[in-house]
């Protein structure tokens, strides 16, 4: 156990008022670490338990060591090229074993805000992510615009469409569905959605209201039943979606170094636990629980 006297004597011997802020999260990793309880994982998907149709090393084999710890599985995922049928396909044929329940996606977020507020939106998502949405009302004028990873629609009429549909209604929504700035592709990091979200944003001159990771309306939801906060822990790749998005609200979080992953790029406060990848991860959890 790590001398916290210790510790607070080197915090303070900064000599700046900001090394306060850091104070209580330093004693509370020692306190949580020390008394360690781990009920549930919030798993993230692409870049932690596969890259397209690949997955990570071991992941296969991992998950269901996972399972067998008796640890609950919630698998969290701001991807919203595919509807959940799809993804839940995918993960299937590339060797994993879990039902569409556990699957919890910034999508499935989005058509519930959508549904709720009574929108009527012109869509920036894939055609596949379209299918879990509400039908349009053509009676009724459209009222906002929905922004997801849609490659095949980023084009100029239709982000022009939405730019005019935020212009023209003062009331007009953007919400996005979630800002990551890039995706791991099998030829590299793409560009993600938060670029084009924005654009729209400088250009109609609106904030956006963004629906997925890291929000912590997104990550509450997501939380399983019965499981406290500090009973769960994220695994992910995403220093800001994932990590210190699950951070925020009081979750352990583990940071992989698969996907999008870049070791230039550091969580502040840092993550519980830096490993190579889910495997590492899954071995972490097993250990401390």
């Amino acid at each position: 156990m790590p001398n916290i006297c210790l510790i607070i004597g080197r915090i303070f011997s900064k000599g700046t008022y900001n090394n306060f802020y850091y104070l209580p999260h330093k004693i509370g990793n020692l306190h949580g670490i020390r008394n360690m309880s781990i009920k549930a994982a919030l798993v993230d998907l692409s870049g932690t338990l596969h890259v397209e149709d690949q997955p990570t090393p071991n992941a296969v084999e991992a998950l269901k060591r996972l399972r067998d710890s008796g640890v609950a599985i919630r698998f969290v995922t701001n991807t919203t090229k595919e509807s959940r049928q799809t993804l839940l396909n995918r993960l299937l044929t590339i060797g994993f074993q879990l039902q569409k329940e556990e699957i919890y996606s910034s999508l499935s977020a989005a058509v519930s805000y959508v549904n709720k507020n009574n929108l009527n939106p012109y869509y920036l998502v894939s055609k596949d992510a379209r299918t879990d949405f509400p039908d349009n009302d053509d009676k009724r004028p459209l009222d906002s615009v929905v922004v997801g990873l849609a490659p095949d629609e980023f084009y100029y009429e239709n982000l022009n469409k939405a730019f005019n549909i935020l212009l023209n209604n003062k009331n007009a929504k953007l919400v996005a569905i979630h800002e990551g700035k890039y995706y791991k592709r099998k030829d590299g990091l793409a560009l993600g959605p938060g670029c084009f979200v924005k654009g729209l944003e400088y250009a109609a001159g609106v904030e956006s209201i963004l629906i997925g990771k890291p929000n912590e309306y997104f990550f509450k939801n997501a939380l399983i039943d019965g499981v406290n906060v500090d009973e769960c822990v994220m695994i992910g790749d995403d220093v800001k979606d994932d990590i210190m998005g699950a951070m925020k609200i009081g979750l352990k979080a583990i940071q992989v170094k698969t996907g999008k992953y870049l070791p230039d790029i550091k969580a502040e406060p840092p993550p519980t636990a830096l490993v190579d990848n889910f495997c590492e991860a899954v071995d972490w959890i097993i250990k401390n629980k």
